[in-house]
């Protein structure tokens, strides 16, 4: 059974190396009509990737934000954003950490998604709203051999997934429109998006997704 893996929204912005780290994703985005709605996400982090905060007497500095205090002070910056819930356990080697936030309007949303504003938008095309996420910039690429079977070694098992339930018949669209190794689902106003963590890096063109409803 494939092992269940999330990650903090924000690092959903691909970077090959939080990938070369052992770390899957999973995010569940509902929109309601008004804009507000409620992101459930978990994250998964390999004990390889949690020992990495615990050289040179780091214990207490998680290389990834895996706390509530981390994530309570990153919404903090965004108007609209709350956090709902939050736990964090061990489980199977792994600390596994799930939250459920709510958002006010799809600002707080696109905030959240991506804080440096130029990679998350929604826009209104033709009648339809449209959801547009860069998950992995064409620049960002790993080229050395070794280090890329590596990735694909220790990320077996994990995955990142994002999946939308949106107030009206759904699209999903990935740029560019065939990348190998993504799965799609589009099902009334629901879409779903998943990749395996170790295909990611082998990526050379960048990732998007569109999302329309």
């Amino acid at each position: 059974m494939r092992k269940a893996v999330f990650v903090l929204a924000p690092l959903v912005l691909l970077a090959p190396f939080l990938f070369a780290s052992c770390l899957g994703a999973s995010m569940d985005i509902s929109i309601r009509p008004d804009g507000s709605g409620r992101i459930v996400l978990e994250y998964r982090v390999s004990q390889m990737l949690e020992s990495l905060g615990r050289f040179e007497g780091n214990e207490r500095w998680h290389a990834i934000p895996v706390g509530r205090a981390d994530l309570e002070r990153s919404l903090a910056r965004i108007p609209g954003m709350r956090l709902v819930s939050f736990s964090s356990a061990d489980f199977g080697g792994d600390l596994v950490t799930r939250a459920e936030l709510g958002f006010a309007n799809t600002d707080a949303l696109v905030a959240f998604l991506d804080f440096t504003g130029n990679r998350a938008e929604i826009s209104r095309q033709n009648g339809a709203n449209r959801l547009s996420i860069v998950l992995l910039d064409p620049s960002a690429k790993i080229e050395n051999v070794d280090l890329l079977s590596f990735i694909r070694e220790v990320s077996a098992g994990y995955e990142i997934r994002i999946g939308l339930n949106l107030p009206g018949a759904a699209g999903l669209e990935t740029v560019p429109a065939t990348v190998p190794g993504v799965r799609r689902e589009v099902s009334g106003g629901s879409v779903s998006f998943a990749i395996d963590t170790g295909e990611i890096p082998q990526i050379t063109d960048g990732l998007a997704l569109e999302v329309s409803w």
